[in-house]
This record gives C-alpha cells, sequence and structure tokens, in this order.
C-alpha cells in the first residue's frame, strides 16, 4: 500500500531499503542528531540498552504493525528515499488514538515534503484505519517542526515536562493534536487550499525524536 501526492509517497518501510536508508541517515547526522531520540543511563538494576541495527529496527517496526500498534512508513520525493514517518502507539477500544514522528532529509525540506507526508498519514489513519485523534510531540526548539503541524492546522495542547529522551537528555514536548471531526474534508485538502493561498511551503522539517 503506497499513499501519494503529486511527487510525494509514503509507503511501508522495507528491509531493501537499508542501503538508502543508512545513506540519508549518514549525509544528514549532524542534521537529525539535536532532534534524534536516545536511550537514557541504565538503572542499577536495569539492563544495558543498545541501539538497534537496522534490521533490528525494521522487524520491531513490522511486530508492531501486526499487533495493530504502529504504521511505519518512509517517505519518498521524485522517487527516492528522503525519510521516515511513523504512526505509532496507536491505541483502541475507547480511545482511537495514536502520534505521529518523523525525520526528513535536509536537502529537500522546504519543498513541502513532510507536510504533505503528515497530511498523507493522517487522513489515512482517520479514514482507512478508523482512529479518531493524532497527535505530535515535539521539542519546544525545535521550530521548524513546530511550523510543520503549525501549517497544517494542528491545535497546542500544552506542555509535557521531560517528555521524551532526545540527544541525551530528558527534553520536554510541546503537545499538538488533531481529531477527525476537524478535518471532516481531509488534512490533505486543507494543506492544499493553504499551500494555494500561501503560495509556499511548510518550511524545514524534522520531528526525528517521534519516530517511535
Amino acid at each position: 500500500m503506497a499513499l501519494t501526492e503529486g511527487d510525494v509517497v509514503l509507503r511501508p518501510i522495507r528491509m531493501r531499503d537499508q542501503r538508502a536508508w543508512r545513506e540519508v541517515n549518514r549525509r544528514n547526522r549532524d542534521w537529525l542528531r539535536p532532534w534524534e531520540a536516545t536511550i537514557p543511563p541504565p538503572t542499577p538494576t536495569g539492563p544495558i540498552a543498545h541501539r538497534p541495527t537496522y534490521r533490528q529496527m525494521v522487524r520491531h517496526l513490522r511486530r508492531e504493525a501486526r499487533a495493530g500498534r504502529m504504521l511505519p512508513f518512509v517517505v519518498e520525493y521524485q522517487g527516492r528515499l528522503v525519510g521516515q514517518l511513523t504512526v505509532a502507539g496507536i491505541t483502541w477500544g475507547s480511545m482511537c488514538s495514536g502520534h505521529v514522528g518523523y525525520w526528513v532529509d535536509e536537502a529537500v525540506a522546504g519543498r513541502g515534503v513532510m507536510p504533505t507526508a503528515v497530511a498523507l498519514a493522517v487522513d489515512h489513519c482517520f479514514r482507512a484505519v478508523g482512529l479518531h485523534r493524532i497527535e505530535v510531540c515535539i521539542r519546544p526548539e525545535n521550530t521548524p517542526s513546530r511550523r510543520v503541524v503549525e501549517k497544517l492546522g494542528f491545535r497546542e495542547e500544552g506542555l509535557r515536562p521531560r517528555y521524551l529522551h532526545i540527544d541525551g537528555a530528558w527534553r520536554d514536548h510541546l503537545v499538538f493534536a488533531l481529531t477527525a471531526e476537524e478535518v471532516p474534508e481531509g488534512l490533505l485538502a486543507r494543506w492544499r487550499r493553504t499551500r494555494t493561498r500561501n503560495g509556499s511551503s511548510a518550511g524545514p522539517q524534522n520531528t526525528r525524536e517521534n519516530h517511535g
């Protein structure tokens, strides 16, 4: 299954994406590091955690997807892999919600790639998957990523102190959310109108800390 809008494609991550995924990550090491999720130091009684390999990561994402708790995608732009987007923390029952995290190649930042990918993912979650609420958590300092959700019309709901371990420390995050009732016409349709009205894209985007 692939979701497409113009030059932007959102599709499930694959094992054979390893070479392209590693190449993009290598080139963007400095660009991604300040927003990258890290593993906190082990507690006296806890195990020592290690960063997973690419294959371990994909196997984990697939297990979570089969269990209905995650939707792991890569983002393609003009036919090449330029980022990753994951809908994680999917909860059913009376909540029916999930949260979105993403990162994008600095080389294509500012072209509206990630706002388009997020809009595609949110519409899929609301219309095909059946979720009711999507949230995005972003460090207050990450102004470019905040612009993405603001351009898409997410509501800011407040601050979660020391919410995630990012770049070596527990960091505060702002919460942005959207429910299905707020975009009856679809988030992608709203984003198209915004781009037409403003005549511009959303600027650079990166919320690596949230990709699950």
